[in-house]
C-alpha cells in the first residue's frame, strides 16, 4: 500500500516556467488526507524548494543535493550527510580548470560560485526562468574557486555548468576518470557530482528508514539522468510524459507532461482509493 510519494522537482512537480500546477497543489492535500508522506527529492538545495511544498504539513523530509543532504523540516536538521573528500574536490577542479564552465559548491549553508565562474550562468544556453532560478540559488562569492575551496568546509556536491557539445564531451571524460564520485545529469548543459554512492535513490531508502516504510510501498517521479537511482530505488518509479530517455528506460510506469501536472494526474486515483 502507498505510504510515501518522492518528487523530483524541475520538469517533475514543476513546470519549465517554474510554477507548480494547481493539480500538484491540490494532490498535497489529498496525501495528507489519506496519511501518505510527500518528499521532495531534488538536485536543488533546501532554500530552493517551493515554499507551498516545503510548508505543507504532508511533507516531514527532504532530500537534497542529489541525495547528499537529508532534512528533517520539522525539527529544522540534517539528519544525513554525505561529504565529497577534500582532495576529491581539488583534484575535480584541477581537471576541469581549463574549461570554460562553472563550479558550484552545494554545503549544508548553502550553494556557492566563485567571481570567476559567475559568467558561465549568463553564457549557458538555457531558458530565462531557469538562469533566474539558478542564479537566484547560488550566492555569488568575491574572488577565485581556488580560494572558494579552501574556505568552505565540507561540500556535499558541486554541480558544472558547460557551453556547449564540445564543452559536454570534456566534462564527461573528466567525470568518468572519477570513480569516486557518482556523475549525473539533470539538464541538457550539466553534470553533477556527489561522493561515490549517493544519489536520490540512497536518499529515499534513507528517508524510508526514518519514516520505517518499505521503500516498495513508495512511489517515485522524476523526468532526467539523475532520477534514474529514485525511479529504480522506489516501488512505483514514474516517469514524466517529458521525461529522457534514460528516465523512461529506469521507470515502471509514464505519466503525463510536468506542465499538465502529470504528478497529480498519476497519483490521484491512487490515493483516492487508499483508505482514510
Amino acid at each position: 500500500m502507498l505510504r510515501a510519494v518522492f518528487l523530483d522537482m524541475d520538469d517533475t512537480f514543476v513546470a519549465p516556467d517554474k510554477t507548480v500546477p494547481a493539480d500538484n497543489l491540490r494532490m498535497l492535500d489529498l496525501a495528507l488526507e489519506k496519511g501518505v508522506q510527500v518528499v521532495p527529492c531534488t538536485g536543488r538545495n533546501l532554500a530552493g524548494l517551493p515554499p507551498e511544498l516545503a510548508s505543507h504539513p504532508s511533507v516531514r523530509y527532504a532530500v537534497c543535493g542529489g541525495g547528499a543532504l537529508v532534512h528533517d523540516l520539522g525539527a529544522g536538521e540534517v539528519v544525513s550527510a554525505s561529504v565529497i573528500a577534500a582532495d576529491a574536490v581539488r583534484s575535480l577542479y584541477d581537471d576541469l580548470r581549463a574549461l570554460p564552465v562553472s563550479f558550484d559548491l552545494f554545503t549544508e549553508a548553502g550553494v556557492f560560485t566563485a567571481e570567476d565562474r559567475w559568467h558561465v550562468l549568463d553564457e549557458m544556453d538555457v531558458t530565462e526562468a531557469l538562469r533566474k532560478m539558478v542564479k537566484g540559488l547560488r550566492t555569488r562569492c568575491p574572488g577565485t574557486t581556488d580560494a572558494l575551496i579552501d574556505s568552505l568546509g565540507d561540500v556535499c556536491r558541486v554541480n558544472v555548468f558547460y557551453l556547449d557539445d564540445a564543452g559536454k564531451d570534456d566534462v564527461w571524460a573528466v567525470a568518468r576518470a572519477h570513480e569516486e564520485l557518482t556523475s549525473v545529469s539533470s539538464l541538457p548543459c550539466n553534470v553533477e557530482f556527489t561522493r561515490a554512492g549517493t544519489n536520490k535513490g540512497s536518499g529515499l531508502r534513507r528517508v524510508c528508514e526514518l519514516l520505517g516504510v518499505d521503500p516498495a510501498d513508495a512511489i517515485a517521479f522524476g523526468d532526467s539522468g539523475n532520477d534514474v537511482a529514485m525511479l529504480e530505488a522506489a516501488g512505483d518509479g514514474v516517469a514524466m510524459g517529458n521525461a529522457s530517455p534514460e528516465a523512461v528506460a529506469a521507470a515502471d510506469h509514464v505519466t503525463d507532461r510536468c506542465e499538465r501536472a502529470g504528478v497529480a494526474r498519476y497519483l490521484e486515483p491512487i490515493l483516492a482509493a487508499l483508505p482514510g
